[in-house]
């Protein structure tokens, strides 16, 4: 599909096709949602108590339940389509409201609600799993990763009809919310393939990520794949004596630290041939909008746990972890590993390699690379087998997107204060939703790092998940009148 825009001072007075203005007005928006806060939390709050640990296979009757849960909340906010779609493990919701525009776009919005494992004895102060609000701060597992930014869409949405007096939004809402997300979403890349029709879009909303801090806003415009894998390596047919045979013969751990110690250059950028193949290099507006961020690399290590700050050449910090791509040693082992000393030259070694990839990057050219570059380097006598345990595709919204302009100032209307740009460094799912449908992949949270995801006394900050809320009621207004069906 192609998009038109048009002049903001005309979008701002005219109506949609279907006689309804769709600008919504602040104080409206605030007013329903200050009205129905109470109730929402307390719907946040009953589906919190429900401990959807998808890795724990005894707790799968919860992540049903949780699934059944949200798909019945959904139809009460008046989603007119709302299913359970099961796969292989645990179900996801799929829900749907059109908007009866011809010209609207569609929307999809992603998220996941099963949560990560959480016990009182791993260090939370109450049961992780009956919701205690404490100085504005809500204290569940789940909270913000990722009911909390999941539910945040259910008000918004109402609070958008309400403020513009539509019946149903602006734009083609649906929302897939998977129910493997914490468990590697094994399953989704299958859903969405055989639902690909019905989830067509034009743009995808993840809200399943985080701002940079409370008074920093920040909407993310990228994430980094991944793949990653295990290089085994077998030098005699059994571990044999070193004053005998070493020297003379080749050491699979050894050879293990010469490929390790190969992986980069002196200037720590990957050294396998064609890594770097067709990356998509930074703009310098883009460095200067990274730089803009307060960061505080001192406080960045003691996150780190780390002593100092170490990577390739010609890069800051944020564009190391955001914007560049990685290879790490992630394990590294042969030979005796017990009290000691054995003299021997051991039969076989390991190495365990992970590479973080960034937009341009083919994650099967990049696999080829590694099976290459090992070959390469390993002397006759050595045998090695590569493992590799799958991909993850990177990426990356343009900044001049309309749709991702629409994000922006819906934030901005939200938090009333210019909003800035991140990356993840991590990896996700989002990219499947990309390639699979085609769309652009957006990133709408608000959460902040001393939410602590996966940790103990994981929490969201009450007047952050508004502001969650205020976003999506302006959002889907703002991307119906700026980013049209021509």
């Amino acid at each position: 599909m192609t998009r038109s825009m048009r002049p903001a001072a005309d979008r701002a007075r005219e109506p949609d096709r279907l006689g309804h203005m769709s600008t919504t007005s602040d104080s409206a928006v605030r007013a329903y949602i200050n009205v129905h806060r109470e109730e929402f939390l307390d719907d946040l709050a009953a589906w919190l108590r429900i401990p959807s640990v998808s890795a724990d296979p005894e707790r799968a009757a919860d992540v049903r339940r949780s699934a059944e849960w949200l798909a019945g909340r959904l139809t009460a906010t008046g989603f007119p389509t709302a299913e359970i779609w099961e796969t292989d493990g645990a179900p996801a919701v799929f829900a749907e409201w059109p908007s009866g525009d011809p010209s609207a776009p569609t929307v999809l919005v992603y998220g996941h609600h099963d949560v990560q494992p959480a016990a009182r004895e791993d260090g939370w102060h109450t049961d992780p799993f009956e919701p205690q609000t404490v100085d504005g701060k809500l204290y569940a597992r789940g909270a913000a990763d990722d009911k909390g930014q999941v539910f945040f869409h259910t008000l918004g949405v109402r609070a958008h009809l309400a403020a513009t007096g539509r019946t149903a939004p602006a734009v083609n809402l649906k929302l897939l919310i998977e129910g493997e997300e914490e468990s590697g979403s094994p399953n989704f890349p299958a859903l969405i393939g055989k639902h690909a029709t019905r989830l067509a879009c034009d743009a995808v909303i993840v809200s399943d990520t985080g701002m940079w801090s409370k008074d920093t806003p920040t909407v993310c415009t990228g994430m980094r794949g991944l793949t990653d894998c295990q290089i085994d390596l077998y030098g005699p047919d059994q571990d044999i004596h070193s004053g005998s045979f070493g020297g003379a013969v080749p050491n699979p751990a050894t050879e293990a630290a010469r490929l390790a110690a190969a992986l980069h250059d002196e200037d720590r950028r990957v050294a396998i041939p064609g890594f770097y193949d067709d990356i998509v290099e930074l703009t310098d507006s883009e460095r200067e909008l990274f730089a803009e961020l307060p960061f505080d690399e001192p406080e960045w290590l003691r996150t780190a746990h780390s002593h100092a700050a170490l990577g390739e050449t010609g890069h800051s910090t944020l564009e190391r972890i955001w914007a560049r791509p990685t290879a790490e040693v992630n394990g590294i082992g042969g030979g005796y590993q017990g009290p000691g000393g054995k003299t021997i030259v051991p039969s076989a070694a390991q190495l365990k390699l992970s590479f973080r990839l960034v937009a341009g990057q083919d994650t099967a050219a990049v696999q080829q690379a590694v099976r290459d570059w090992a070959a390469a380097r390993l002397p006759d006598g050595i045998r090695h087998e590569i493992t590799f345990w799958g991909a993850t595709r990177p990426c990356l919204t343009p900044l001049d997107h309309p749709a991702l302009q629409s994000v922006v100032r819906a934030m901005g209307r939200a938090f009333g204060q210019k909003i800035r740009f991140t990356r993840e460094g991590g990896s996700g799912p989002a990219a499947d939703l990309q390639d699979v449908l085609g769309a652009p992949v957006l990133f709408l949270g608000i959460s902040i790092p001393s939410d602590g995801w996966h940790a103990p006394n994981e929490k969201v900050e009450l007047d952050l998940l508004m502001k969650g809320v205020e976003t999506a009621a302006h959002l889907w207004g703002d991307l119906a009148e700026n980013w049209r069906v021509a």
